[in-house]
């Protein structure tokens, strides 16, 4: 099991402007697997990652992991809806984490090149960064957030407004991560998607969690009418 975890969430909860943006959360998840988030829009999903990597303060409650919270946020990373694209090439912008960490340029600008082949930018690896297209950048976003080989990984909705075949890459991509043991925590609205890389469904509504099971378990039978709702399309409110 990851040195992460468990990771542990007692009452968790975020508040802004007096409202509540998710939570009281109570959490347990393990150091294995694919967990996808799920849930209308609005219902809290992107607050729930961001509180878990503790982008969001706690007003409330407190997350726990297997390991100090200093050592958890050097294991992890997040990968955002729209990723932001520094004013460099794309082989710099891969192995800017690696500088940060201080690895000699030509080591990182090295192990850069063979991610950008990983996810077919190795023809790209001179072009500015911000001219890439949403596909790319989003591939991009993926390469420079495993290039650290994080323990685990936050997506936020990471292939939103990508058409099928950029889809499929980013899906690849990330199946080979979980299958090299990078732990996956992802929202999406695509219930295919979710079908697919699933290993267990969080089921976010009103900023809590109304569902967390097996995925097999709440696609075929969910616990809530608000989750059966939701799988047949209904709107819910």
């Amino acid at each position: 099991m990851s040195g992460l975890f468990p990771l542990s969430v007692e009452g968790a909860q975020v508040r802004r402007r007096g409202k509540t943006l998710i939570g009281p959360v109570d959490l347990r998840l393990d150091g294995h697997g694919t967990t996808i988030v799920i849930g209308p829009n609005g219902s809290g999903k992107t607050s729930l990652l961001k509180m878990l990597h503790g982008i969001l303060r706690l007003g409330q409650g407190q997350i726990k992991w297997g390991c100090t919270t200093a050592e958890a946020q050097r294991q992890q990373a997040f990968v955002f809806q729209t990723p932001v694209m520094m004013r460099r090439s794309v082989v710099e912008n891969i192995a800017y984490p690696l500088r940060l960490n201080r690895v000699p340029r030509q080591e990182a600008l090295a192990a850069a090149e063979i991610w950008a082949n990983r996810i077919g930018l190795g023809d790209a690896l001179q072009r500015p960064a911000v001219l890439l297209s949403g596909g790319e950048r989003q591939k991009l976003a993926l390469a420079r957030a495993l290039i650290r080989k994080p323990q685990l990984l936050f997506l936020d909705e990471p292939c939103a407004s990508l058409d099928g075949r950029a889809t499929r890459e980013i899906e690849e991509i990330l199946t080979e991560a979980a299958t090299a043991g990078t732990r996956l925590i992802m929202s999406t609205h695509n219930m295919g998607q979710a079908q697919r890389l699933a290993d267990e469904v969080l089921f976010v509504l009103h900023g809590e969690i109304a569902e967390f099971s097996a995925a097999e378990s709440f696609f075929t039978r969910p616990h809530t009418e608000q989750g059966r709702a939701f799988l047949r399309g209904d709107i819910v409110e």
